[in-house]
């Protein structure tokens, strides 16, 4: 019963509250142009693709998946072009997708770094099937205000900010600036409104010796009629090759993070939350997968250069 009554809150909440927030990730840092257009890797003549997919609260009926696809590619040695698709789903009611193109100019300020600016266009399609929507085995949620599902899509932009250098990266950005109304019935007694979420991200890179660096990173993500999201992590390097770390998000989870470089192309990565929030009792936590690939192109012949920490 637990699970049950978990299950339309969760929903519920999602749907309906004022303000909602963006789906979260664990490995944000490898995350970046799903968060932040302004991203460029400065790896000219090599396509990056990445995956990643979350699980979040494991063993609580309907309950968060989240996975998204992203490639980007330096075109010039000032403009970086990219492409994400992002997936949420909420147990079988509530499904969302954002297909979203990016593009950053980027400024070399030469021993200082690199300063880029992005933008990021695209559509949300979103989707509620409030007839799958089941509190218990055949008793159906039927309120009549949600008679009708909802199949609707929504234009919007981003901007970001991104500073960079070998061993430290600051971002701002706004993936979608627009609001978007999901739902409003009943005179606005139930209403589902997305808004703007602004994000903070930072990290370094602590050369300790030749074998092992340290990498703190934070996240801030803030939104209206919501607490502000905070996330620290701190990984270590060891031989450029295997990484790990822990994480804490803010009064929510705990983390434990590690990611192995397969080849110098090919990195793979895999993230646990322990939830210490309200919800703990409830669920096993929520595990997150990561992939990052780069293809060469233009008869590119592997790498002539430092390793990219970020």
């Amino acid at each position: 019963m637990k699970k049950i009554l978990l299950k339309f809150i969760l929903v519920f909440t999602t749907i309906f509250m004022w303000s909602q927030q963006d789906a979260q990730f664990t490995q944000y840092m490898y995350n970046m142009s799903v968060v932040n257009p302004a991203y460029t890797t400065d790896n000219l003549g090599f396509v990056n693709i990445g995956a990643l997919h979350r699980t979040q609260w494991v063993g609580v009926i309907g309950a968060p998946k989240s996975s998204n696809l992203f490639v980007h590619t330096p075109i010039s040695e000032t403009i970086e072009v990219g492409f994400s698709l992002i997936n949420d789903n909420i147990g079988e009611v509530v499904k969302e997708n954002n297909l979203y193109a990016d593009i950053a100019y980027k400024l070399n300020l030469e021993s200082h770094g690199n300063l880029s600016f992005g933008l990021k266009i695209g559509a949300t399609l979103f989707d509620v099937d409030f007839n799958g929507f089941e509190l218990e085995s055949g008793d159906v949620f039927s309120d009549p205000n949600f008679a009708d599902n909802i199949h609707q899509s929504y234009f919007n932009i981003g901007t970001g900010i991104y500073y960079n250098t070998h061993n430290f990266y600051l971002g701002v950005s706004v993936p979608t600036i627009l609001k978007a109304k999901h739902l409003d019935r009943n005179n606005g007694k139930y209403k589902g409104t997305e808004e703007p979420h602004l994000f903070l991200t930072s990290g370094y890179v602590f050369k300790i010796n030749p074998q092992l660096k340290l990498k703190p990173a934070f996240m801030a993500k803030a939104v209206k009629g919501a607490p502000i999201t905070i996330d620290f992590t701190t990984n270590i390097l060891f031989n450029d090759n295997v990484e790990f770390g822990l994480g804490y998000r803010l009064e929510d989870a705990f983390s434990g993070l590690i990611n192995f470089k397969i080849t110098p192309e090919f990195r793979i990565g895999y993230a646990y939350d322990h939830t210490i929030s309200n919800l703990g009792p409830f669920n096993s936590g929520s595990h997150e997968l990561f992939m990052l690939y780069d293809l060469a192109i233009m008869g590119t012949k592997g790498y002539d250069k430092s390793p990219r920490f970020f």
